[in-house]
């Protein structure tokens, strides 16, 4: 086994943000996508970044922040294609530490929580906020099959809710959780 694998979904359309929302610097300058997969990388030494196949650009700058990168042709069709793919990509994983590009505040700390409770033996793990669940998501090997059967823009949100008595609740006080940048407004002035 190869421990747990970080995987960075990456393939998302991004059309309310009006322009290549993963590309957009933030306030330091760095690309939006480059900080979240920094931040999983750190935590997670093996990471893995899902695009769809015309995002050689992102490609060529999270490859070099040390991800591996997978095309999914699929992701047209949603999170749930993205997820499956980076699975596939993994099969000898204990276990993904789930994030998404487009949440690059969620501090290392959560990450690593997260990470920790599946080393720990934890199914399934999520980061909450004030009841809230956010991300990153964590699951065990065990659940490789419904993973890789997901299709659809869920995501893992089925696997999730129809098991919530085996989720290690992870409660932190990191804002970055939640913090979805989906307009530009999202981002701190």
């Amino acid at each position: 086994m190869a421990g747990v694998v970080g995987l960075l979904l990456a393939a998302g359309q991004g059309t309310r943000f009006g322009s290549d929302k993963l590309l957009h610097p933030l306030a330091c300058g760095t690309p939006m996508a480059v900080a979240s997969a920094r931040t999983l990388r750190g935590v997670c030494p093996r990471s893995i970044a899902v695009l769809r196949p015309e995002q050689g650009v992102l490609a060529g700058l999270l490859a070099a922040a040390g991800l591996e990168i997978v095309f999914s042709p699929e992701s047209c069709g949603g999170m749930g294609h993205t997820l499956a793919a980076g699975v596939a990509a993994s099969p000898d994983a204990s276990g993904w530490l789930v994030t998404l590009a487009d949440m690059p505040f969620i501090q290392p700390a959560t990450l690593c929580r997260v990470a920790d409770a599946l080393a720990d033996g934890a199914e399934l793990a999520a980061a909450f906020v004030d009841g809230q669940r956010g991300h990153p998501v964590g699951f065990a090997a065990r659940w490789r099959r419904e993973l890789l059967a997901l299709t659809g823009d869920e995501g893992a949100r089925a696997v999730i809710g129809g098991n919530r008595g085996l989720l290690r609740r992870i409660e932190t006080t990191d804002p970055g959780v939640l913090q979805d940048v989906d307009r530009p407004g999202d981002l701190p002035s």
